[in-house]
């Protein structure tokens, strides 16, 4: 069923435009709350938000909407969607919302929804919340109406909930670790996580303003954090993205390590003391083909999924696995929480450093990626992969490509782009087969 309001991971746009309207979020709340009053008990409701300006103005309009349908409000201010997660988890809540547009620059928002059980929504839930957002939502009497109070301790809940994932016979003394903040969400918890827990902590994005999220900082734009990391004489630096769901690695010599690298680290520390479970990773389509090879010669396995956390994690619960996640540094570890978490993957990280008593680009560089390449092919209109003309030119190049690479082709699911890309042992013979479809693709466009 096709989507109005929910994309790929809640809803998302502009704010002030569209659906990130405090009008929208106000019709969000009452759509949510209504759908999420089950039972007799009292209901409650956590949000939490980012840095961005609009969080104040969407967290007013949400307020609104789910107190006037019979919700109570709990607001913890700026925490990472994990946190939000957890906390609706732990405070036995009916919801979850975090407002965040991620890694979006500040002018971009998003509602992210989760159920009691801390996971995201389900397609079901989705639609259902859709339908009552452009229905009529009843109101509760004014003696119902929800309280809203704000937490002052959600912060270090959250700390306490990240330290105990990090293994109790190690430290961080000694290390000097570099944290990248975004100017995000996790720009208070995740320095004082890694201090608590002994390292000499250096960071920067954590003087956030309302308009400077992921500016020039963050996981999406590593460079201030390698020059950083270098300058310092660091060990190691931890870049996290708007709302602390992902992140990213730099080495002691200021070079980025990728998802696919920090999962196969976390797979090959938790395989070797018995806590992988499904006898390997569930990774994207986009993962590199060096990393499926580097876990077969290993004994594990890979699973791949459609792009997006929200694939992964159904996988992983569907297959038993306890890791999984994507190369842009999405890495979720079920034994620990519902959803991606860039802090508590950086503390698995932090953990194999530490044991193995090496720098970190010996520790983290597991195995050498193969040539990838990724290209973006705009048109017009129609469904030019269903030309007979594009269908041979990639049936010739799978074939070329067989038992030596891969090839993946889908189209963008927020705008009309087709996206090719392929992989394998031979970069030139990889750009030359990617041009080729994108060609034909514009050809028949």
């Amino acid at each position: 069923m096709a989507r109005k309001y929910f994309g790929t991971d809640g809803i998302r746009g502009a704010t002030n435009q569209g659906a990130m309207t405090a009008a929208m979020a106000m019709k969000v709340g009452m759509a949510a709350g209504s759908h999420f009053l089950r039972g007799h008990h009292k209901h409650r409701v956590v949000i939490g938000k980012d840095t961005r300006l609009s969080g104040y103005m969407l967290e007013s309009a949400l307020v609104a909407g789910f107190t006037a349908v019979g919700m109570d409000v709990v607001m913890t201010g700026p925490l990472p969607t994990p946190a939000i997660a957890m906390l609706t988890q732990t405070m036995r809540a009916d919801l979850g919302v975090m407002i965040s547009a991620s890694h979006n620059p500040f002018a971009d928002n998003g509602i992210k929804l989760f159920g009691p059980d801390g996971y995201k929504l389900s397609d079901a839930d989705e639609e259902a919340i859709e339908a009552l957002i452009d229905g009529d939502v009843p109101l509760v009497p004014s003696a119902q109406i929800g309280r809203a109070r704000r937490i002052d301790d959600a912060a270090g809940r959250y700390i306490h909930f990240a330290k105990a994932t990090f293994p109790s016979d190690l430290r961080l003394d000694g290390m000097k670790v570099v944290i990248d903040c975004a100017n995000g969400a996790g720009y208070k918890v995740a320095p004082d996580a890694l201090w608590e827990l002994g390292a000499e902590v250096i960071a920067i994005g954590v003087t956030p303003n309302g308009t400077n999220i992921n500016d020039r900082v963050g996981s999406t734009a590593p460079e201030t954090l390698s020059e950083t990391v270098v300058a310092s004489g660091a060990d190691i630096g931890i870049a996290l993205d708007g709302d602390a769901d992902r992140l990213i690695v730099v080495d002691e010599k200021g070079r980025v390590i990728d998802g696919d690298q920090l999962m196969a680290t976390i797979a090959a520390g938790w395989a070797r003391r018995g806590r992988l479970a499904g006898g390997g990773l569930v990774a994207t389509v986009m993962s590199n083909l060096g990393l499926e090879r580097h876990l077969a010669a290993q004994g594990l396995g890979l699973i791949r999924t459609k792009v997006g956390d929200r694939h992964v994690l159904e996988a992983m619960r569907a297959r038993g696995y306890n890791v999984g996640g994507e190369q842009s540094g999405h890495i979720i570890m079920a034994d620990y929480a519902t959803t991606g978490d860039g802090l508590i993957a950086a503390l698995q990280v932090l953990a194999e450093v530490k044991r193995a008593g090496a720098p970190a680009s010996e520790v983290l560089h597991r195995f050498d990626p193969l040539p990838q390449l990724l290209k973006n092919v705009r048109f017009a209109g129609g469904r030019p992969l269903e030309a007979d003309s594009v269908r041979a030119v990639i049936a010739a190049a799978e074939a070329e490509l067989t038992g030596r690479g891969r090839l993946v082709i889908r189209p963008s699911g927020t705008e009309p782009v087709i996206r090719v890309m392929a992989e394998g042992d031979d970069a030139a013979q990889v750009e030359r087969l990617v041009d080729s479809i994108c060609d034909a693709v514009r050809a028949a466009a």
